[in-house]
């Protein structure tokens, strides 16, 4: 698999040389985000145009960010503006490009042609690949397939050859798994590593090799923006600042080449702390089970059959108390669709625009819907009746028997990513227009819809999972503002002044108490019965500062807090205090499922399945 990985990377791009070997210049922009704001699209524009007029500048380099939200109308509007480059250039997404994107990351890809490069130039290896996060909030992740594929350059380049490389997250803790990127790199001659994130020039270290932020080409508060010209030289690697059609500032920083002091470096760098696992031994894992690929959405369970889905495009099935595989259904789209189980038939969505049913036992398909967008959305299953919503502004209701479409609501003002809620007479979500509906599940017509006010995409209440109780729905958003509404009419019961969550809730067992994670280390119990507020109590759970969207579920007395740095966390809500807690991995737990017995199964952004159990 390697060895294909490495001979796909040498046809990726065409080996160049310059004309003088031992010196050559390339630009490096960064945080262009095309829809962000009214400028953003002439910055670039102004950048692409200087980039043009120098006849001294080899290629260009994009370090992410190209787009505010990854969406189609942004990312074609950004190539249309690139692809006016007289010379050759090279791009990989950054944050914003994949975290709110309606394609689930599948038109970066279409678009641009690849989501990682590496070509040759004056003798260098330049390397460059994604940084998530991808469709969930967390730390950035370089996805699990990225890895892979950076292990097998990284072993199949000639001996001594230098290297560059590129990535939109500095490698740092903010990248949940950092420290891997880095062992790979030091095992070449990796001479320096660029990134964007920050929007400004920082030249920094990361564990030994010369590292290097550069600015957003976004004007901010100035005239204009600006970019960074890199100059390589025998000995030295300079940078510069570049306001297009100005003047090249000062060189800001330079990075002497050809020693490796990484190579002799003894310090102890901070590597991810696993010392809950210490601290409750009583937490065990069962089995865990690594995925050649991410794994971005959570595990469906159905007896001992669980299910769930990847961003190479699978569908697998495992038994869930051994992980042992069973069966494996590929699709053409990344997914992000946590499956759906009832009456021996999954269905789960695919980024390649289709619904799909399987049968649970064997995995066999039973019934594809094909719709007109990419599909990231989970779909919940309720009385032989499929809801789920899209990227194309519909909300759907399919028959589970064949797949025939029931009613379809068509005034959805965003693409959707949640798992709606369903009670007999609605169903509830929320999409990254601003916006949450309610629509009749008999005819799928608009019951009512809600805004919390704000027009910031950002801010939309659509990663949550809605949660039902006492004739109410009750949401968070990234306002950091927990909402109860009226189920039937959408009036707002009560809304929270203070900012206690940010997109993961629960519901207790007996739905009389809605739980809400904080991003600062503390659970809210808040009474779910009643027209007023009651926050009942507040425990401090350890998981430091967390904003993973990930519902929590109680079972058994236990309430089991999915974390964004790999921690499951069991709460005994009996006496508001932490049970246990068991760290599997440095990457986003999606949802977990209790088994029964203190055992709960789960999935990792990194591609971990895993089952802890309580002895």
């Amino acid at each position: 698999m390697q060895a294909l990985l490495f001979l796909l990377s040498l046809f990726l791009f065409k080996v160049e040389k310059p004309a003088d070997p031992s010196t050559f210049r390339f630009a490096i922009v960064s945080d262009t985000h095309i829809g962000g704001t009214p400028t953003a699209g002439e910055d670039l524009q102004r950048v692409v145009a200087d980039i043009n007029a120098d006849p001294n500048l080899a290629f260009a380099i994009f370090t992410g960010d190209i787009t505010e939200l990854g969406w189609d109308v942004e990312l074609t509007e950004a190539y249309a503006i690139l692809n006016q480059l007289k010379k050759p250039w090279y791009v990989i997404p950054g944050n914003h490009d994949t975290k709110w994107s309606e394609s689930g990351n599948n038109s970066f890809r279409q678009i641009f042609g690849y989501e990682r490069f590496h070509f040759e130039y004056g003798g260098y290896a330049f390397i460059g690949c994604s940084s998530g996060p991808n469709m969930r909030m967390a730390p950035g992740l370089v996805p699990a397939e990225d890895v892979v594929w950076l292990d097998s350059i990284i072993t199949h380049l000639p001996e001594n050859q230098p290297v560059l490389f590129f990535n939109h997250y500095p490698l740092d803790p903010g990248l949940g798994n950092w420290y891997k990127v880095i062992d790979i790199l030091k095992r070449a001659d990796t001479r320096a590593a660029f990134c964007g994130h920050g929007h400004a020039n920082k030249a920094f270290s990361a564990e030994g090799i010369p590292s290097a932020m550069c600015r957003s080409s976004l004007r901010a508060k100035a005239d204009t923006g600006a970019y960074n010209i890199i100059t390589v030289t025998a000995d030295t690697l300079f940078l510069a600042e570049r306001k297009p059609f100005g003047k090249t500032t000062r060189v800001w920083h330079n990075i002497p080449l050809g020693v490796r002091n990484y190579l002799a470096d003894t310090t102890q760098y901070p590597r991810p702390d696993y010392e809950a696992n210490s601290l409750y031994p009583n937490a065990q894992l069962v089995w865990r089970l690594q995925d050649a690929c991410d794994i971005g959405a959570g595990i469906a369970v159905a007896g001992d059959w669980a299910v769930y889905a990847n961003t190479c495009g699978d569908v697998k099935s495992v038994f869930a108390h051994t992980g042992e595989p069973r069966w494996r259904f590929s699709t053409r789209g990344k997914i992000y669709s946590t499956p759906a189980i009832t009456v021996g038939r999954v269905v789960v969505a695919s980024a390649d625009s289709t619904i799909y049913c399987l049968e649970m036992e064997t995995g066999a398909l039973l019934w594809a819907v094909k719709t007109g967008k990419a599909i990231v959305a989970s779909p919940v299953i309720a009385d032989g009746t499929v809801y789920i919503g899209s990227s194309e502004g519909v909300f759907r209701a399919l028959s589970l028997q064949d797949g025939a479409v029931q009613w379809e609501y068509k005034g959805v003002q965003a693409f959707v990513e949640t798992r709606p809620a369903v009670d007999p007479e609605r169903v509830y979500f929320g999409d990254w227009g601003t916006y949450f509906y309610a629509l009749n599940r008999k005819d799928g017509s608009l019951a009512w819809k809600w805004n919390n006010g704000s027009a910031n995409r950002m801010y939309s209440p659509a990663a949550v999972y809605p949660v039902l109780s006492d004739g109410k729905v009750f949401i968070v958003a990234p306002d950091r503002i927990a909402t109860a509404l009226d189920a039937r009419t959408g009036r707002q019961v009560w809304r929270t002044e203070q900012k206690i969550g940010r997109e993961s809730l629960g519901l207790s067992e007996d739905g009389r108490t809605l739980y809400v994670k904080s991003m600062t280390d503390t659970l809210y119990a808040i009474a779910a019965t009643g027209t007023s507020l009651k926050i009942q109590w507040k425990s401090h759970c350890h998981y430091g500062y967390d904003i993973a969207p990930s519902p929590m579920v109680e079972h058994a007395g236990m309430l089991y807090i999915p974390t964004d740095k790999g921690a499951v966390i069991a709460l005994d809500v009996s006496i508001q205090q932490v049970k246990w807690a068991h760290k599997v991995s440095n990457a986003l737990v999606n949802n977990v499922v209790p088994l029964g017995g203190g055992e709960v199964l789960g999935t990792t952004m990194d591609g971990l399945l895993f089952l802890i159990g309580n002895r």
